[in-house]
């Protein structure tokens, strides 16, 4: 028990003790800190910033504070700063500008404030002060300065010039000296052959286009640790090249006038244009104008002033470039003499033409009319025709003679001068009249005069020639203008002149003589005069073709004489029964149309006679003859009016100009006795194989019109043959069909049916011709496009096995053709 109070008793007694020791030790830091407040602070003075070496830039600014170390800030006096010379620096004066260095309070400290330091601001300054008047206090910091990178000439856009050397600029100051190298789209550039890394830059031999980029000139000061980098941008120019002015300029008198200047460089060269004589930039002058940047000269009116020297300048910044020109002023052509001429047939004949121009025209002729000019000398066409030509250069005239030789009537006319040189062509319009004696070749071709029931006749006399002739008439060899007829009546004695007949008796019906006289010659001409008679019987009138109620005739007239022709052809016809032709029906035609006796009663016996007729009247009857018209049937078989377009060797094939519908015309048939009451129209799609039509009896459409002769079929396939066939109707039943094959063009929508059926068309399959077997074969295809079901072929043969693979084997190859025409 004592053991145990004894063992809870010792630690209770150590921790006694610890405690005592931390409160000895508290009890003397107390103490101490106690001491240290009660000591007394030496006085001292501070600088901030602490570094006893400041150094900074030129040209940067500086702040240093001196600050009091004491125990009573108020016992400090005299607080200054002095600078590398021992001198005072003093506080900013008032209202003043601000020195470079001056001191300034704050608080309790004082500030130095140096604006922009320099070199002569490095050395040693101090900042002194008193405390309690008894104790002097001082401290001191040095002031060090460099020059900082400085860029003294480096731009930072050059431009060299294209195959020369060129330093890209980069001078750089630094207090100590940097050291620089160059980079060139951020890869260092190493000194050789091409580049040489000099003082003041960066030497470029034979400077190339490929040279351009951004270089990077980089400077860095070791001592300082200071790194600076200029970024230039380099890029070439070019000197200007005029690549285009012709040695020579020519420009018309009063026209307007255009030359270019070009030229090439980089940058792109500013372009002007100076007259040498008086060394004018023309882009001041009147009437002139001058595109800078293309070169082009123009001047709105050419005068002779602007005739002389020019010279084209093409300037950039790389350099200046010019070249001369001389402009020659052409002066336009005038023809100032060109008459008319007259001559003689058979005889030369000249016409000459003047003009005046620079440089002298050059002058030529041509036909009125025409736009071939003849050629200087002897022309190859004609060698009767010369042209001559000749130029006074000095006098800027020239002349140009067109000879004829032996002329002809054809040289008569008009006639073009033709003055031609650089500046423009002058044209001036002459006549040539060839004189000749009189002639009546121009009527030796026409028919007699015919007259009769004592009618006059005018005998038209026309005399050419020139001079105009005078015409006199003879009768019997006898001047007309003495026989003192009344019955000969003359009118105008030339060129024209018309003699009035009045044949009351039958001497009148002669020959007359026009006489046509000039100072060339004579000429005569026999005009006669007959007496007009009515035609004789028609030679033939033959049947052609008879229906129930018409009869067509083939009509064969009689002799003509020239000038009086048939005019008419008539018919008479009755009844067979009827014997009396007073009663007859009559019915005329002109010579041209078809002689169609229409109205006639079916199954009747008719008596036929025809005349012809000519100016004098009808002839007389004959041909008499008797037909019968047949009974009452269908009528005949309308004829399509259409025009085959592509030709088959079998039959005709006619040509839609449309995809989707064609429109079906007719002329109307006989009826045979009886009226068409409609039209049936039947048309199917199919193909041709083996020479024979197969048609697609599902695909067919059949159409009944009337009262019309035209129909439109719709909704057709593009690229596909059709056969149409058309009947006409009356009460007896139907005409036998007009049948046409008709083929519509490609659309833009069609099916490879329609190519196949095209392709089978034309195939023919004449192999299954020569068989002796039938073959039996059928071809379906069915597309749909838009809506419309097509059926390319069907066909039905029969075969052995032979016939089979022939044509299985033709027709792979029409489908391979359809499948090689779809891709396409």
């Amino acid at each position: 028990m004592g053991q145990h109070r004894q063992q809870q008793q010792q630690p209770h007694s150590q921790r006694w003790r610890v405690c005592g020791l931390y409160a000895f030790a508290v009890l003397y830091l107390c103490c101490t800190l106690i001491d240290l407040t009660n000591a007394e602070v030496e006085p001292r003075l501070e600088i901030f910033p602490m570094q006893g070496v400041q150094r900074k830039p030129v040209g940067k600014s500086l702040i240093l504070t001196c600050k009091p170390i004491v125990p009573d800030p108020n016992l400090v006096s005299d607080l200054q700063w002095k600078d590398n010379m021992n001198n005072t620096i003093l506080p900013k004066p008032t209202g003043r500008n601000q020195p470079p260095m001056y001191t300034e309070t704050l608080s309790e400290s004082l500030a130095l404030m140096i604006t922009s330091l320099s070199v002569e601001m490095e050395g040693k300054y101090y900042c002194t002060a008193s405390y309690a008047n008894t104790e002097l206090m001082n401290t001191s910091v040095i002031i060090k300065t460099y020059v900082a990178i400085t860029w003294t000439n480096a731009p930072e856009n050059q431009h060299p010039i294209l195959g020369q050397d060129y330093t890209v600029k980069c001078e750089v100051k630094a207090d100590p000296n940097p050291t620089i190298d160059w980079l060139r789209n951020g890869d260092p550039i190493r000194s050789g052959d091409k580049y040489v890394v000099e003082a003041h830059g960066l030497l470029i031999r034979n400077v190339q286009e490929s040279d351009d980029g951004i270089y990077t000139c980089r400077a860095a000061v070791i001592e300082t640790g200071e790194l600076l980098e200029r970024t230039i941008r380099v890029e070439v120019y070019i000197q200007p090249v005029i690549t285009h002015l012709p040695a020579t300029l020519e420009a018309v008198e009063g026209k307007p006038f255009a030359a270019n200047c070009t030229a090439t460089g980089k940058p792109v060269p500013e372009i002007s244009w100076i007259k040498d004589a008086t060394q004018q930039n023309v882009a001041t002058a009147d009437r002139f104008q001058v595109n800078p940047q293309t070169g082009l000269l123009t001047i709105s009116s050419v005068t002779q002033d602007d005739y002389g020297t020019y010279t084209c300048i093409a300037k950039n910044d790389a350099g200046v470039v010019d070249q001369k020109t001389k402009m020659n002023v052409l002066v336009r052509p005038q023809i100032y003499e060109f008459y008319n001429v007259t001559g003689v047939s058979k005889k030369e004949i000249a016409i000459t033409c003047r003009s005046k121009g620079r440089p002298a025209p050059a002058i030529t002729f041509r036909r009125w009319g025409t736009e071939e000019d003849y050629a200087p000398g002897q022309q190859a066409d004609d060698e009767r025709i010369t042209l001559e030509q000749h130029f006074d250069e000095e006098r800027g005239e020239s002349t140009g003679t067109l000879r004829i030789a032996g002329t002809t009537r054809n040289d008569d006319g008009l006639y073009q001068c033709l003055a031609h040189n650089k500046g423009d062509t002058a044209y001036k319009t002459g006549h040539i009249t060839v004189e000749f004696p009189p002639d009546f070749s121009h009527m030796k071709d026409l028919p007699p005069v015919f007259s009769w029931e004592e009618r006059k006749a005018n005998l038209s006399c026309l005399a050419q020639g020139i001079p105009n002739a005078t015409i006199e008439w003879r009768w019997n060899g006898r001047p007309l203008k003495d026989a003192f007829d009344k019955n000969l009546v003359i009118v105008g004695t030339g060129p024209r002149s018309d003699l009035i007949v009045h044949p009351v008796a039958r001497q009148y019906y002669s020959v007359y003589k026009c006489i046509a006289t000039n100072v060339h010659g004579t000429a005569e001409h026999d005009m006669q005069l007959k007496e007009a008679r009515v035609p004789d019987l028609v030679a033939a009138a033959i049947p052609r073709q008879l229906t129930a109620t018409t009869i067509t005739f083939d009509i064969r007239g009689p002799p003509t004489e020239l000038g009086l022709p048939i005019t008419a052809y008539s018919v008479q016809y009755k009844e067979a029964i009827n014997p009396d032709w007073s009663t007859a029906q009559n019915r005329s035609w002109s010579p041209d149309s078809p002689y169609i006796v229409e109205g006639l009663k079916p199954q009747t016996a008719y008596q036929f006679r025809f005349a012809a007729r000519n100016q004098v009247g009808l002839g007389m009857w004959g041909v008499n003859q008797q037909q019968s018209t047949p009974r009452r049937s269908a009528p005949e078989e309308p004829k399509p009016l259409h025009s085959p377009v592509q030709n088959d060797k079998e039959e005709p094939v006619v040509v839609s100009p449309y995809s989707d519908h064609f429109e079906l015309r007719w002329s109307v048939p006989a009826d045979n006795g009886e009226p068409i009451d409609f039209y049936q129209i039947k048309y199917c799609p199919g193909v041709k194989m083996a020479g024979a039509w197969h048609e697609l009896e599902n695909q067919c459409a059949s159409e009944d019109v009337v009262e019309t002769t035209s129909y439109e079929m719709s909704r057709l396939s593009g690229n596909t043959y059709y056969r149409i066939e058309l009947r006409a109707h009356n009460v007896i039943g139907f005409s036998s069909p007009a049948s046409i094959i008709m083929k519509t063009t490609r659309g833009e929508s069609d099916s490879a049916n329609n190519n196949l059926g095209t392709l089978l068309y034309s195939a023919g399959y004449n192999s299954a011709a020569d068989s002796p077997h039938k073959h039996y074969i059928k071809f379906m295809t069915t597309t749909s496009t838009a809506g419309t079901r097509t059926a390319t072929a069907t066909a039905i043969i029969t075969a052995t096995t032979t016939s089979v693979i022939a044509l299985a084997t033709t027709t792979c190859i029409t489908l391979i053709s359809v499948v090689a025409a779809m891709l396409a």
